[in-house]
């Protein structure tokens, strides 16, 4: 028997996407193999790691934990969709001036979740950037570098 699937239409990044996608599939894996928005990465499958975080009206999500079906109607913003190579987001900017990583693999959820911050409070503590910052996990322990580059993106971001 085959999957059953569903038409869906996703604003991503300003742009609307008809998409047929298997029913219950997640945002993370639309995104990457539908749309080919690799920004976000998968991580631990549970929400936990903060690999695959994207904004959704705005606010930090996790991709891998939220059905595509679940955010029609809703405006995702993924890293693509923060600047391009020619011209990097304020907070992706601070980040390459900061050299804020190592691997890279968190940096996503990282800048994702930063945006999200700066979007709500434009002038975080660094109290605020350290509690925010804590629940996307770093493996190579750049939290240094990331903490420097958040407090550059603050400035940046005034």
């Amino acid at each position: 028997m085959a999957a059953s699937v569903q038409h869906i239409t996703l604003c991503v990044n300003k742009r609307n996407h008809q998409l047929t996608v298997t029913r219950g599939a997640s945002l993370l894996s639309v995104l990457r193999n539908d749309l080919a928005l690799n920004g976000a990465k998968y991580g631990c499958g549970l929400g936990e790691c903060g690999a695959c975080t994207v904004l959704v009206d705005g606010i930090a999500a996790r991709a891998c934990a939220i059905p595509a079906a679940g955010v029609v109607g809703r405006s995702i913003t993924t890293l693509e969709g923060l600047g391009t190579l020619d011209a990097p987001g304020v907070v992706q900017q601070a980040f390459i001036e900061k050299q804020g990583a190592q691997c890279g693999y968190c940096l996503n959820g990282m800048i994702m979740t930063l945006q999200a911050l700066l979007n709500r409070n434009p002038r975080p503590s660094e109290a605020d950037l350290r509690r925010e910052l804590k629940h996307n996990l770093c493996r190579c322990g750049a939290h240094i570098e990331i903490l420097e580059a958040a407090q550059h993106a603050v400035e940046k971001y005034q």
